[in-house]
């Protein structure tokens, strides 16, 4: 894979032949008198809004959100709402322009509300956090320097601009990401440091690997295993290889509006030590792993909203697979870590200066990976489509350059949360032995709640009533159906009340559905891409 690097900045400017005063605008801009006929100064707003409108465009996100971009500098959205951003630099540049001034608090806000509507005259442009697409295609990540450069990747391979081709914004629970370097063995550094079997360590690979693909839902990766196998650790490597942060774990969120906050500053975050996880939250994390958003009223306002939309990638670590409910076991992907004897356990310390060592190594060799997946990606074609097909394609893409078997050990993997799952669910258990015993079951929901033995110590999420089950019957569809067990509720009862009826059945076994027709397939026959040469097996 070729491997680029553009040109470094000369002495120091972005771009040469301009000074330093040009391309650095928090550097004082050169003093003006600016007196009007009776000899006083305009307002300091007025003052403020002129400095900002010669350093800076201003433009207004999809989301409502806007935002100044200094016209010579990193491609670095500012946010025009906030204490910090642009109104703290204005403030430190009008002191500098005008010695003895010090612009006041209203005298920023009347600024800041000039230029918010100069924003809201422009089209909205995108505004990404650490990754984004331009618009010919290429995933760029933004390395999160203060110089605004980024890694570009295509599909013939990766380079290090001093300028990001997209527009990024920033947060608080962003740190920086080594510059990446092309090593040899960054994959085989990466895995020495962690204690997973081969199959584990390659869907490991893709799932960090998709992870910088900004508009396909990513399951959430799931670190499984018993106290003393690292689990935490191995979760904080995966997020500070992606989106590196202070605090790339976190505590459980105890409501929606603290996860959204959350959400909204990093692209990718890990939930440590999870043991159980309420309705709320598993729905919540549901739809941040396939697109979310949230409407809120903004502070100090009646009428105005804030909306804050997101797509994330998650980790997860735990000790039981069955606290995760139905729906969000569908999208998750579960990754066994094996014990670490006594003799291999190494301290944190130690394990922070490797990582350290071998990141830049690491990154290149994934964003390899990641080039070979995009040069390969639009000709992928699947026989069937998963619940995270898009995921899906890019492990196929993964498997056809790489040569491994990501794809099919995912799916296998997949099979065995779901029943994990079921197993956690009194109520999902017993409806799986009524379907076991009679074959076919039909009736309503309330008759339901009477055919199923209901347990002595009843657990919280057992149906009180039939419009509740029939919500937890649909709910678990999709992992009755992983065990063999079909729901179908379109029928309705035959007498006056026209009452909607559940239909359990069981599905046949594979030696009956081999004897059915053969259908044709959902996509239409196409030679397959080529493909690309992988780079020799390291393991």
């Amino acid at each position: 894979m070729t491997t680029t690097r553009s040109d470094r900045p000369v002495n120091g400017h972005a771009h040469p032949g301009k000074s330093r005063a040009a391309v650095d605008p928090t550097r004082s801009a050169p003093r003006r008198s600016g007196h009007g006929d009776d000899g006083k100064p305009p307002p300091a707003a007025a003052r403020i809004v002129a400095m900002a409108r010669e350093q800076y465009r201003f433009v207004m996100s999809p989301d409502g959100r806007p935002y100044a971009v200094a016209l010579a500098g990193p491609n670095i959205a500012l946010p025009l709402r906030n204490k910090g951003g642009l109104r703290q630099r204005l403030a430190r540049q009008f002191a500098d322009a005008y010695p003895g001034e010090v612009a006041s608090q209203s005298a920023l806000a009347d600024a800041m509300t000039v230029l918010e509507g100069i924003a809201e005259d422009t089209d909205p442009e995108p505004v990404h956090l650490r990754v984004g697409r331009d618009p010919s295609g290429a995933v760029v990540v933004d390395l999160g320097s203060t110089d605004g450069r980024a890694v570009v990747v295509t599909g013939v391979g990766w380079k290090v601009v001093d300028r990001a081709p997209v527009l990024f914004r920033r947060s608080g629970a962003m740190a920086p990401m080594p510059e990446p370097v092309l090593d040899g063995d960054g994959l085989a550094k990466l895995h020495a440091l962690l204690n997973m079997d081969k199959s584990a360590f390659h869907q490991l690979v893709a799932w960090l690997v998709a992870a910088w693909i900004p508009d396909i839902p990513h399951p959430a990766v799931v670190c499984k295993g018993e106290q003393g196998t690292g689990k935490s650790k191995a979760a904080q490597m995966f997020i500070n290889l992606i989106d590196p942060s202070p605090a790339a774990k976190r505590s459980q969120p105890r409501d929606e509006k603290a996860w959204s906050r959350q959400a909204f500053s990093s692209w990718a975050l890990c939930l440590d030590n999870i043991s159980t996880i309420p309705p709320w939250l598993s729905d919540t994390l549901c739809k941040a792993v396939t697109g979310d958003g949230v409407v809120d009223r903004a502070l100090y306002t009646d009428d105005d909203v804030v909306v804050l939309t997101f797509k994330r990638v998650l980790a997860l670590t735990t000790i039981d697979a069955g606290a995760l409910a139905g729906d969000l076991a569908e999208r998750v992907l579960m990754l066994d870590l094996q014990l670490i004897d006594s003799e291999r356990r190494r301290s944190e310390e130690e394990l922070d200066a490797t990582f350290e060592t071998v990141r830049p190594a690491v990154l290149g060799a994934l964003f390899d990976v990641l080039a070979c997946v995009l040069a390969v990606l639009p000709g992928v074609r699947l026989e069937s489509m998963p619940r995270m097909a898009d995921f899906a394609r890019v492990l196929a893409a993964v498997d056809q350059t790489q040569g491994w078997n990501t794809l099919g050990d995912y799916l296998a993997t997949s099979a065995n949360v779901a029943t994990d799952a079921m197993e956690g669910d009194a109520f999902a258990m017993a409806i799986a032995h009524l379907v076991e015993e009679a074959g076919t079951w039909q009736g309503t929901a309330g008759q339901l709640l009477e055919a199923l033995p209901a347990p002595m110590v009843r657990p919280p999420n057992w149906p009180k009533d039939a419009t509740r089950a029939s919500g937890r019957v649909k709910r678990l569809a999709p992992l009755l159906r992983s065990i063999g067990i079909m729901v179908d509720d379109t029928q309705r009862s035959r007498d006056r009340q026209r009452h909607r009826l559940l239909t359990l059945t069981r599905a046949p076994d594979e030696d009956e559905s081999a004897s059915a027709p053969e259908q044709p397939s959902f996509w239409p026959e196409v030679a397959p891409p080529g493909r690309l040469e992988p780079p020799p097996d390291q393991y």
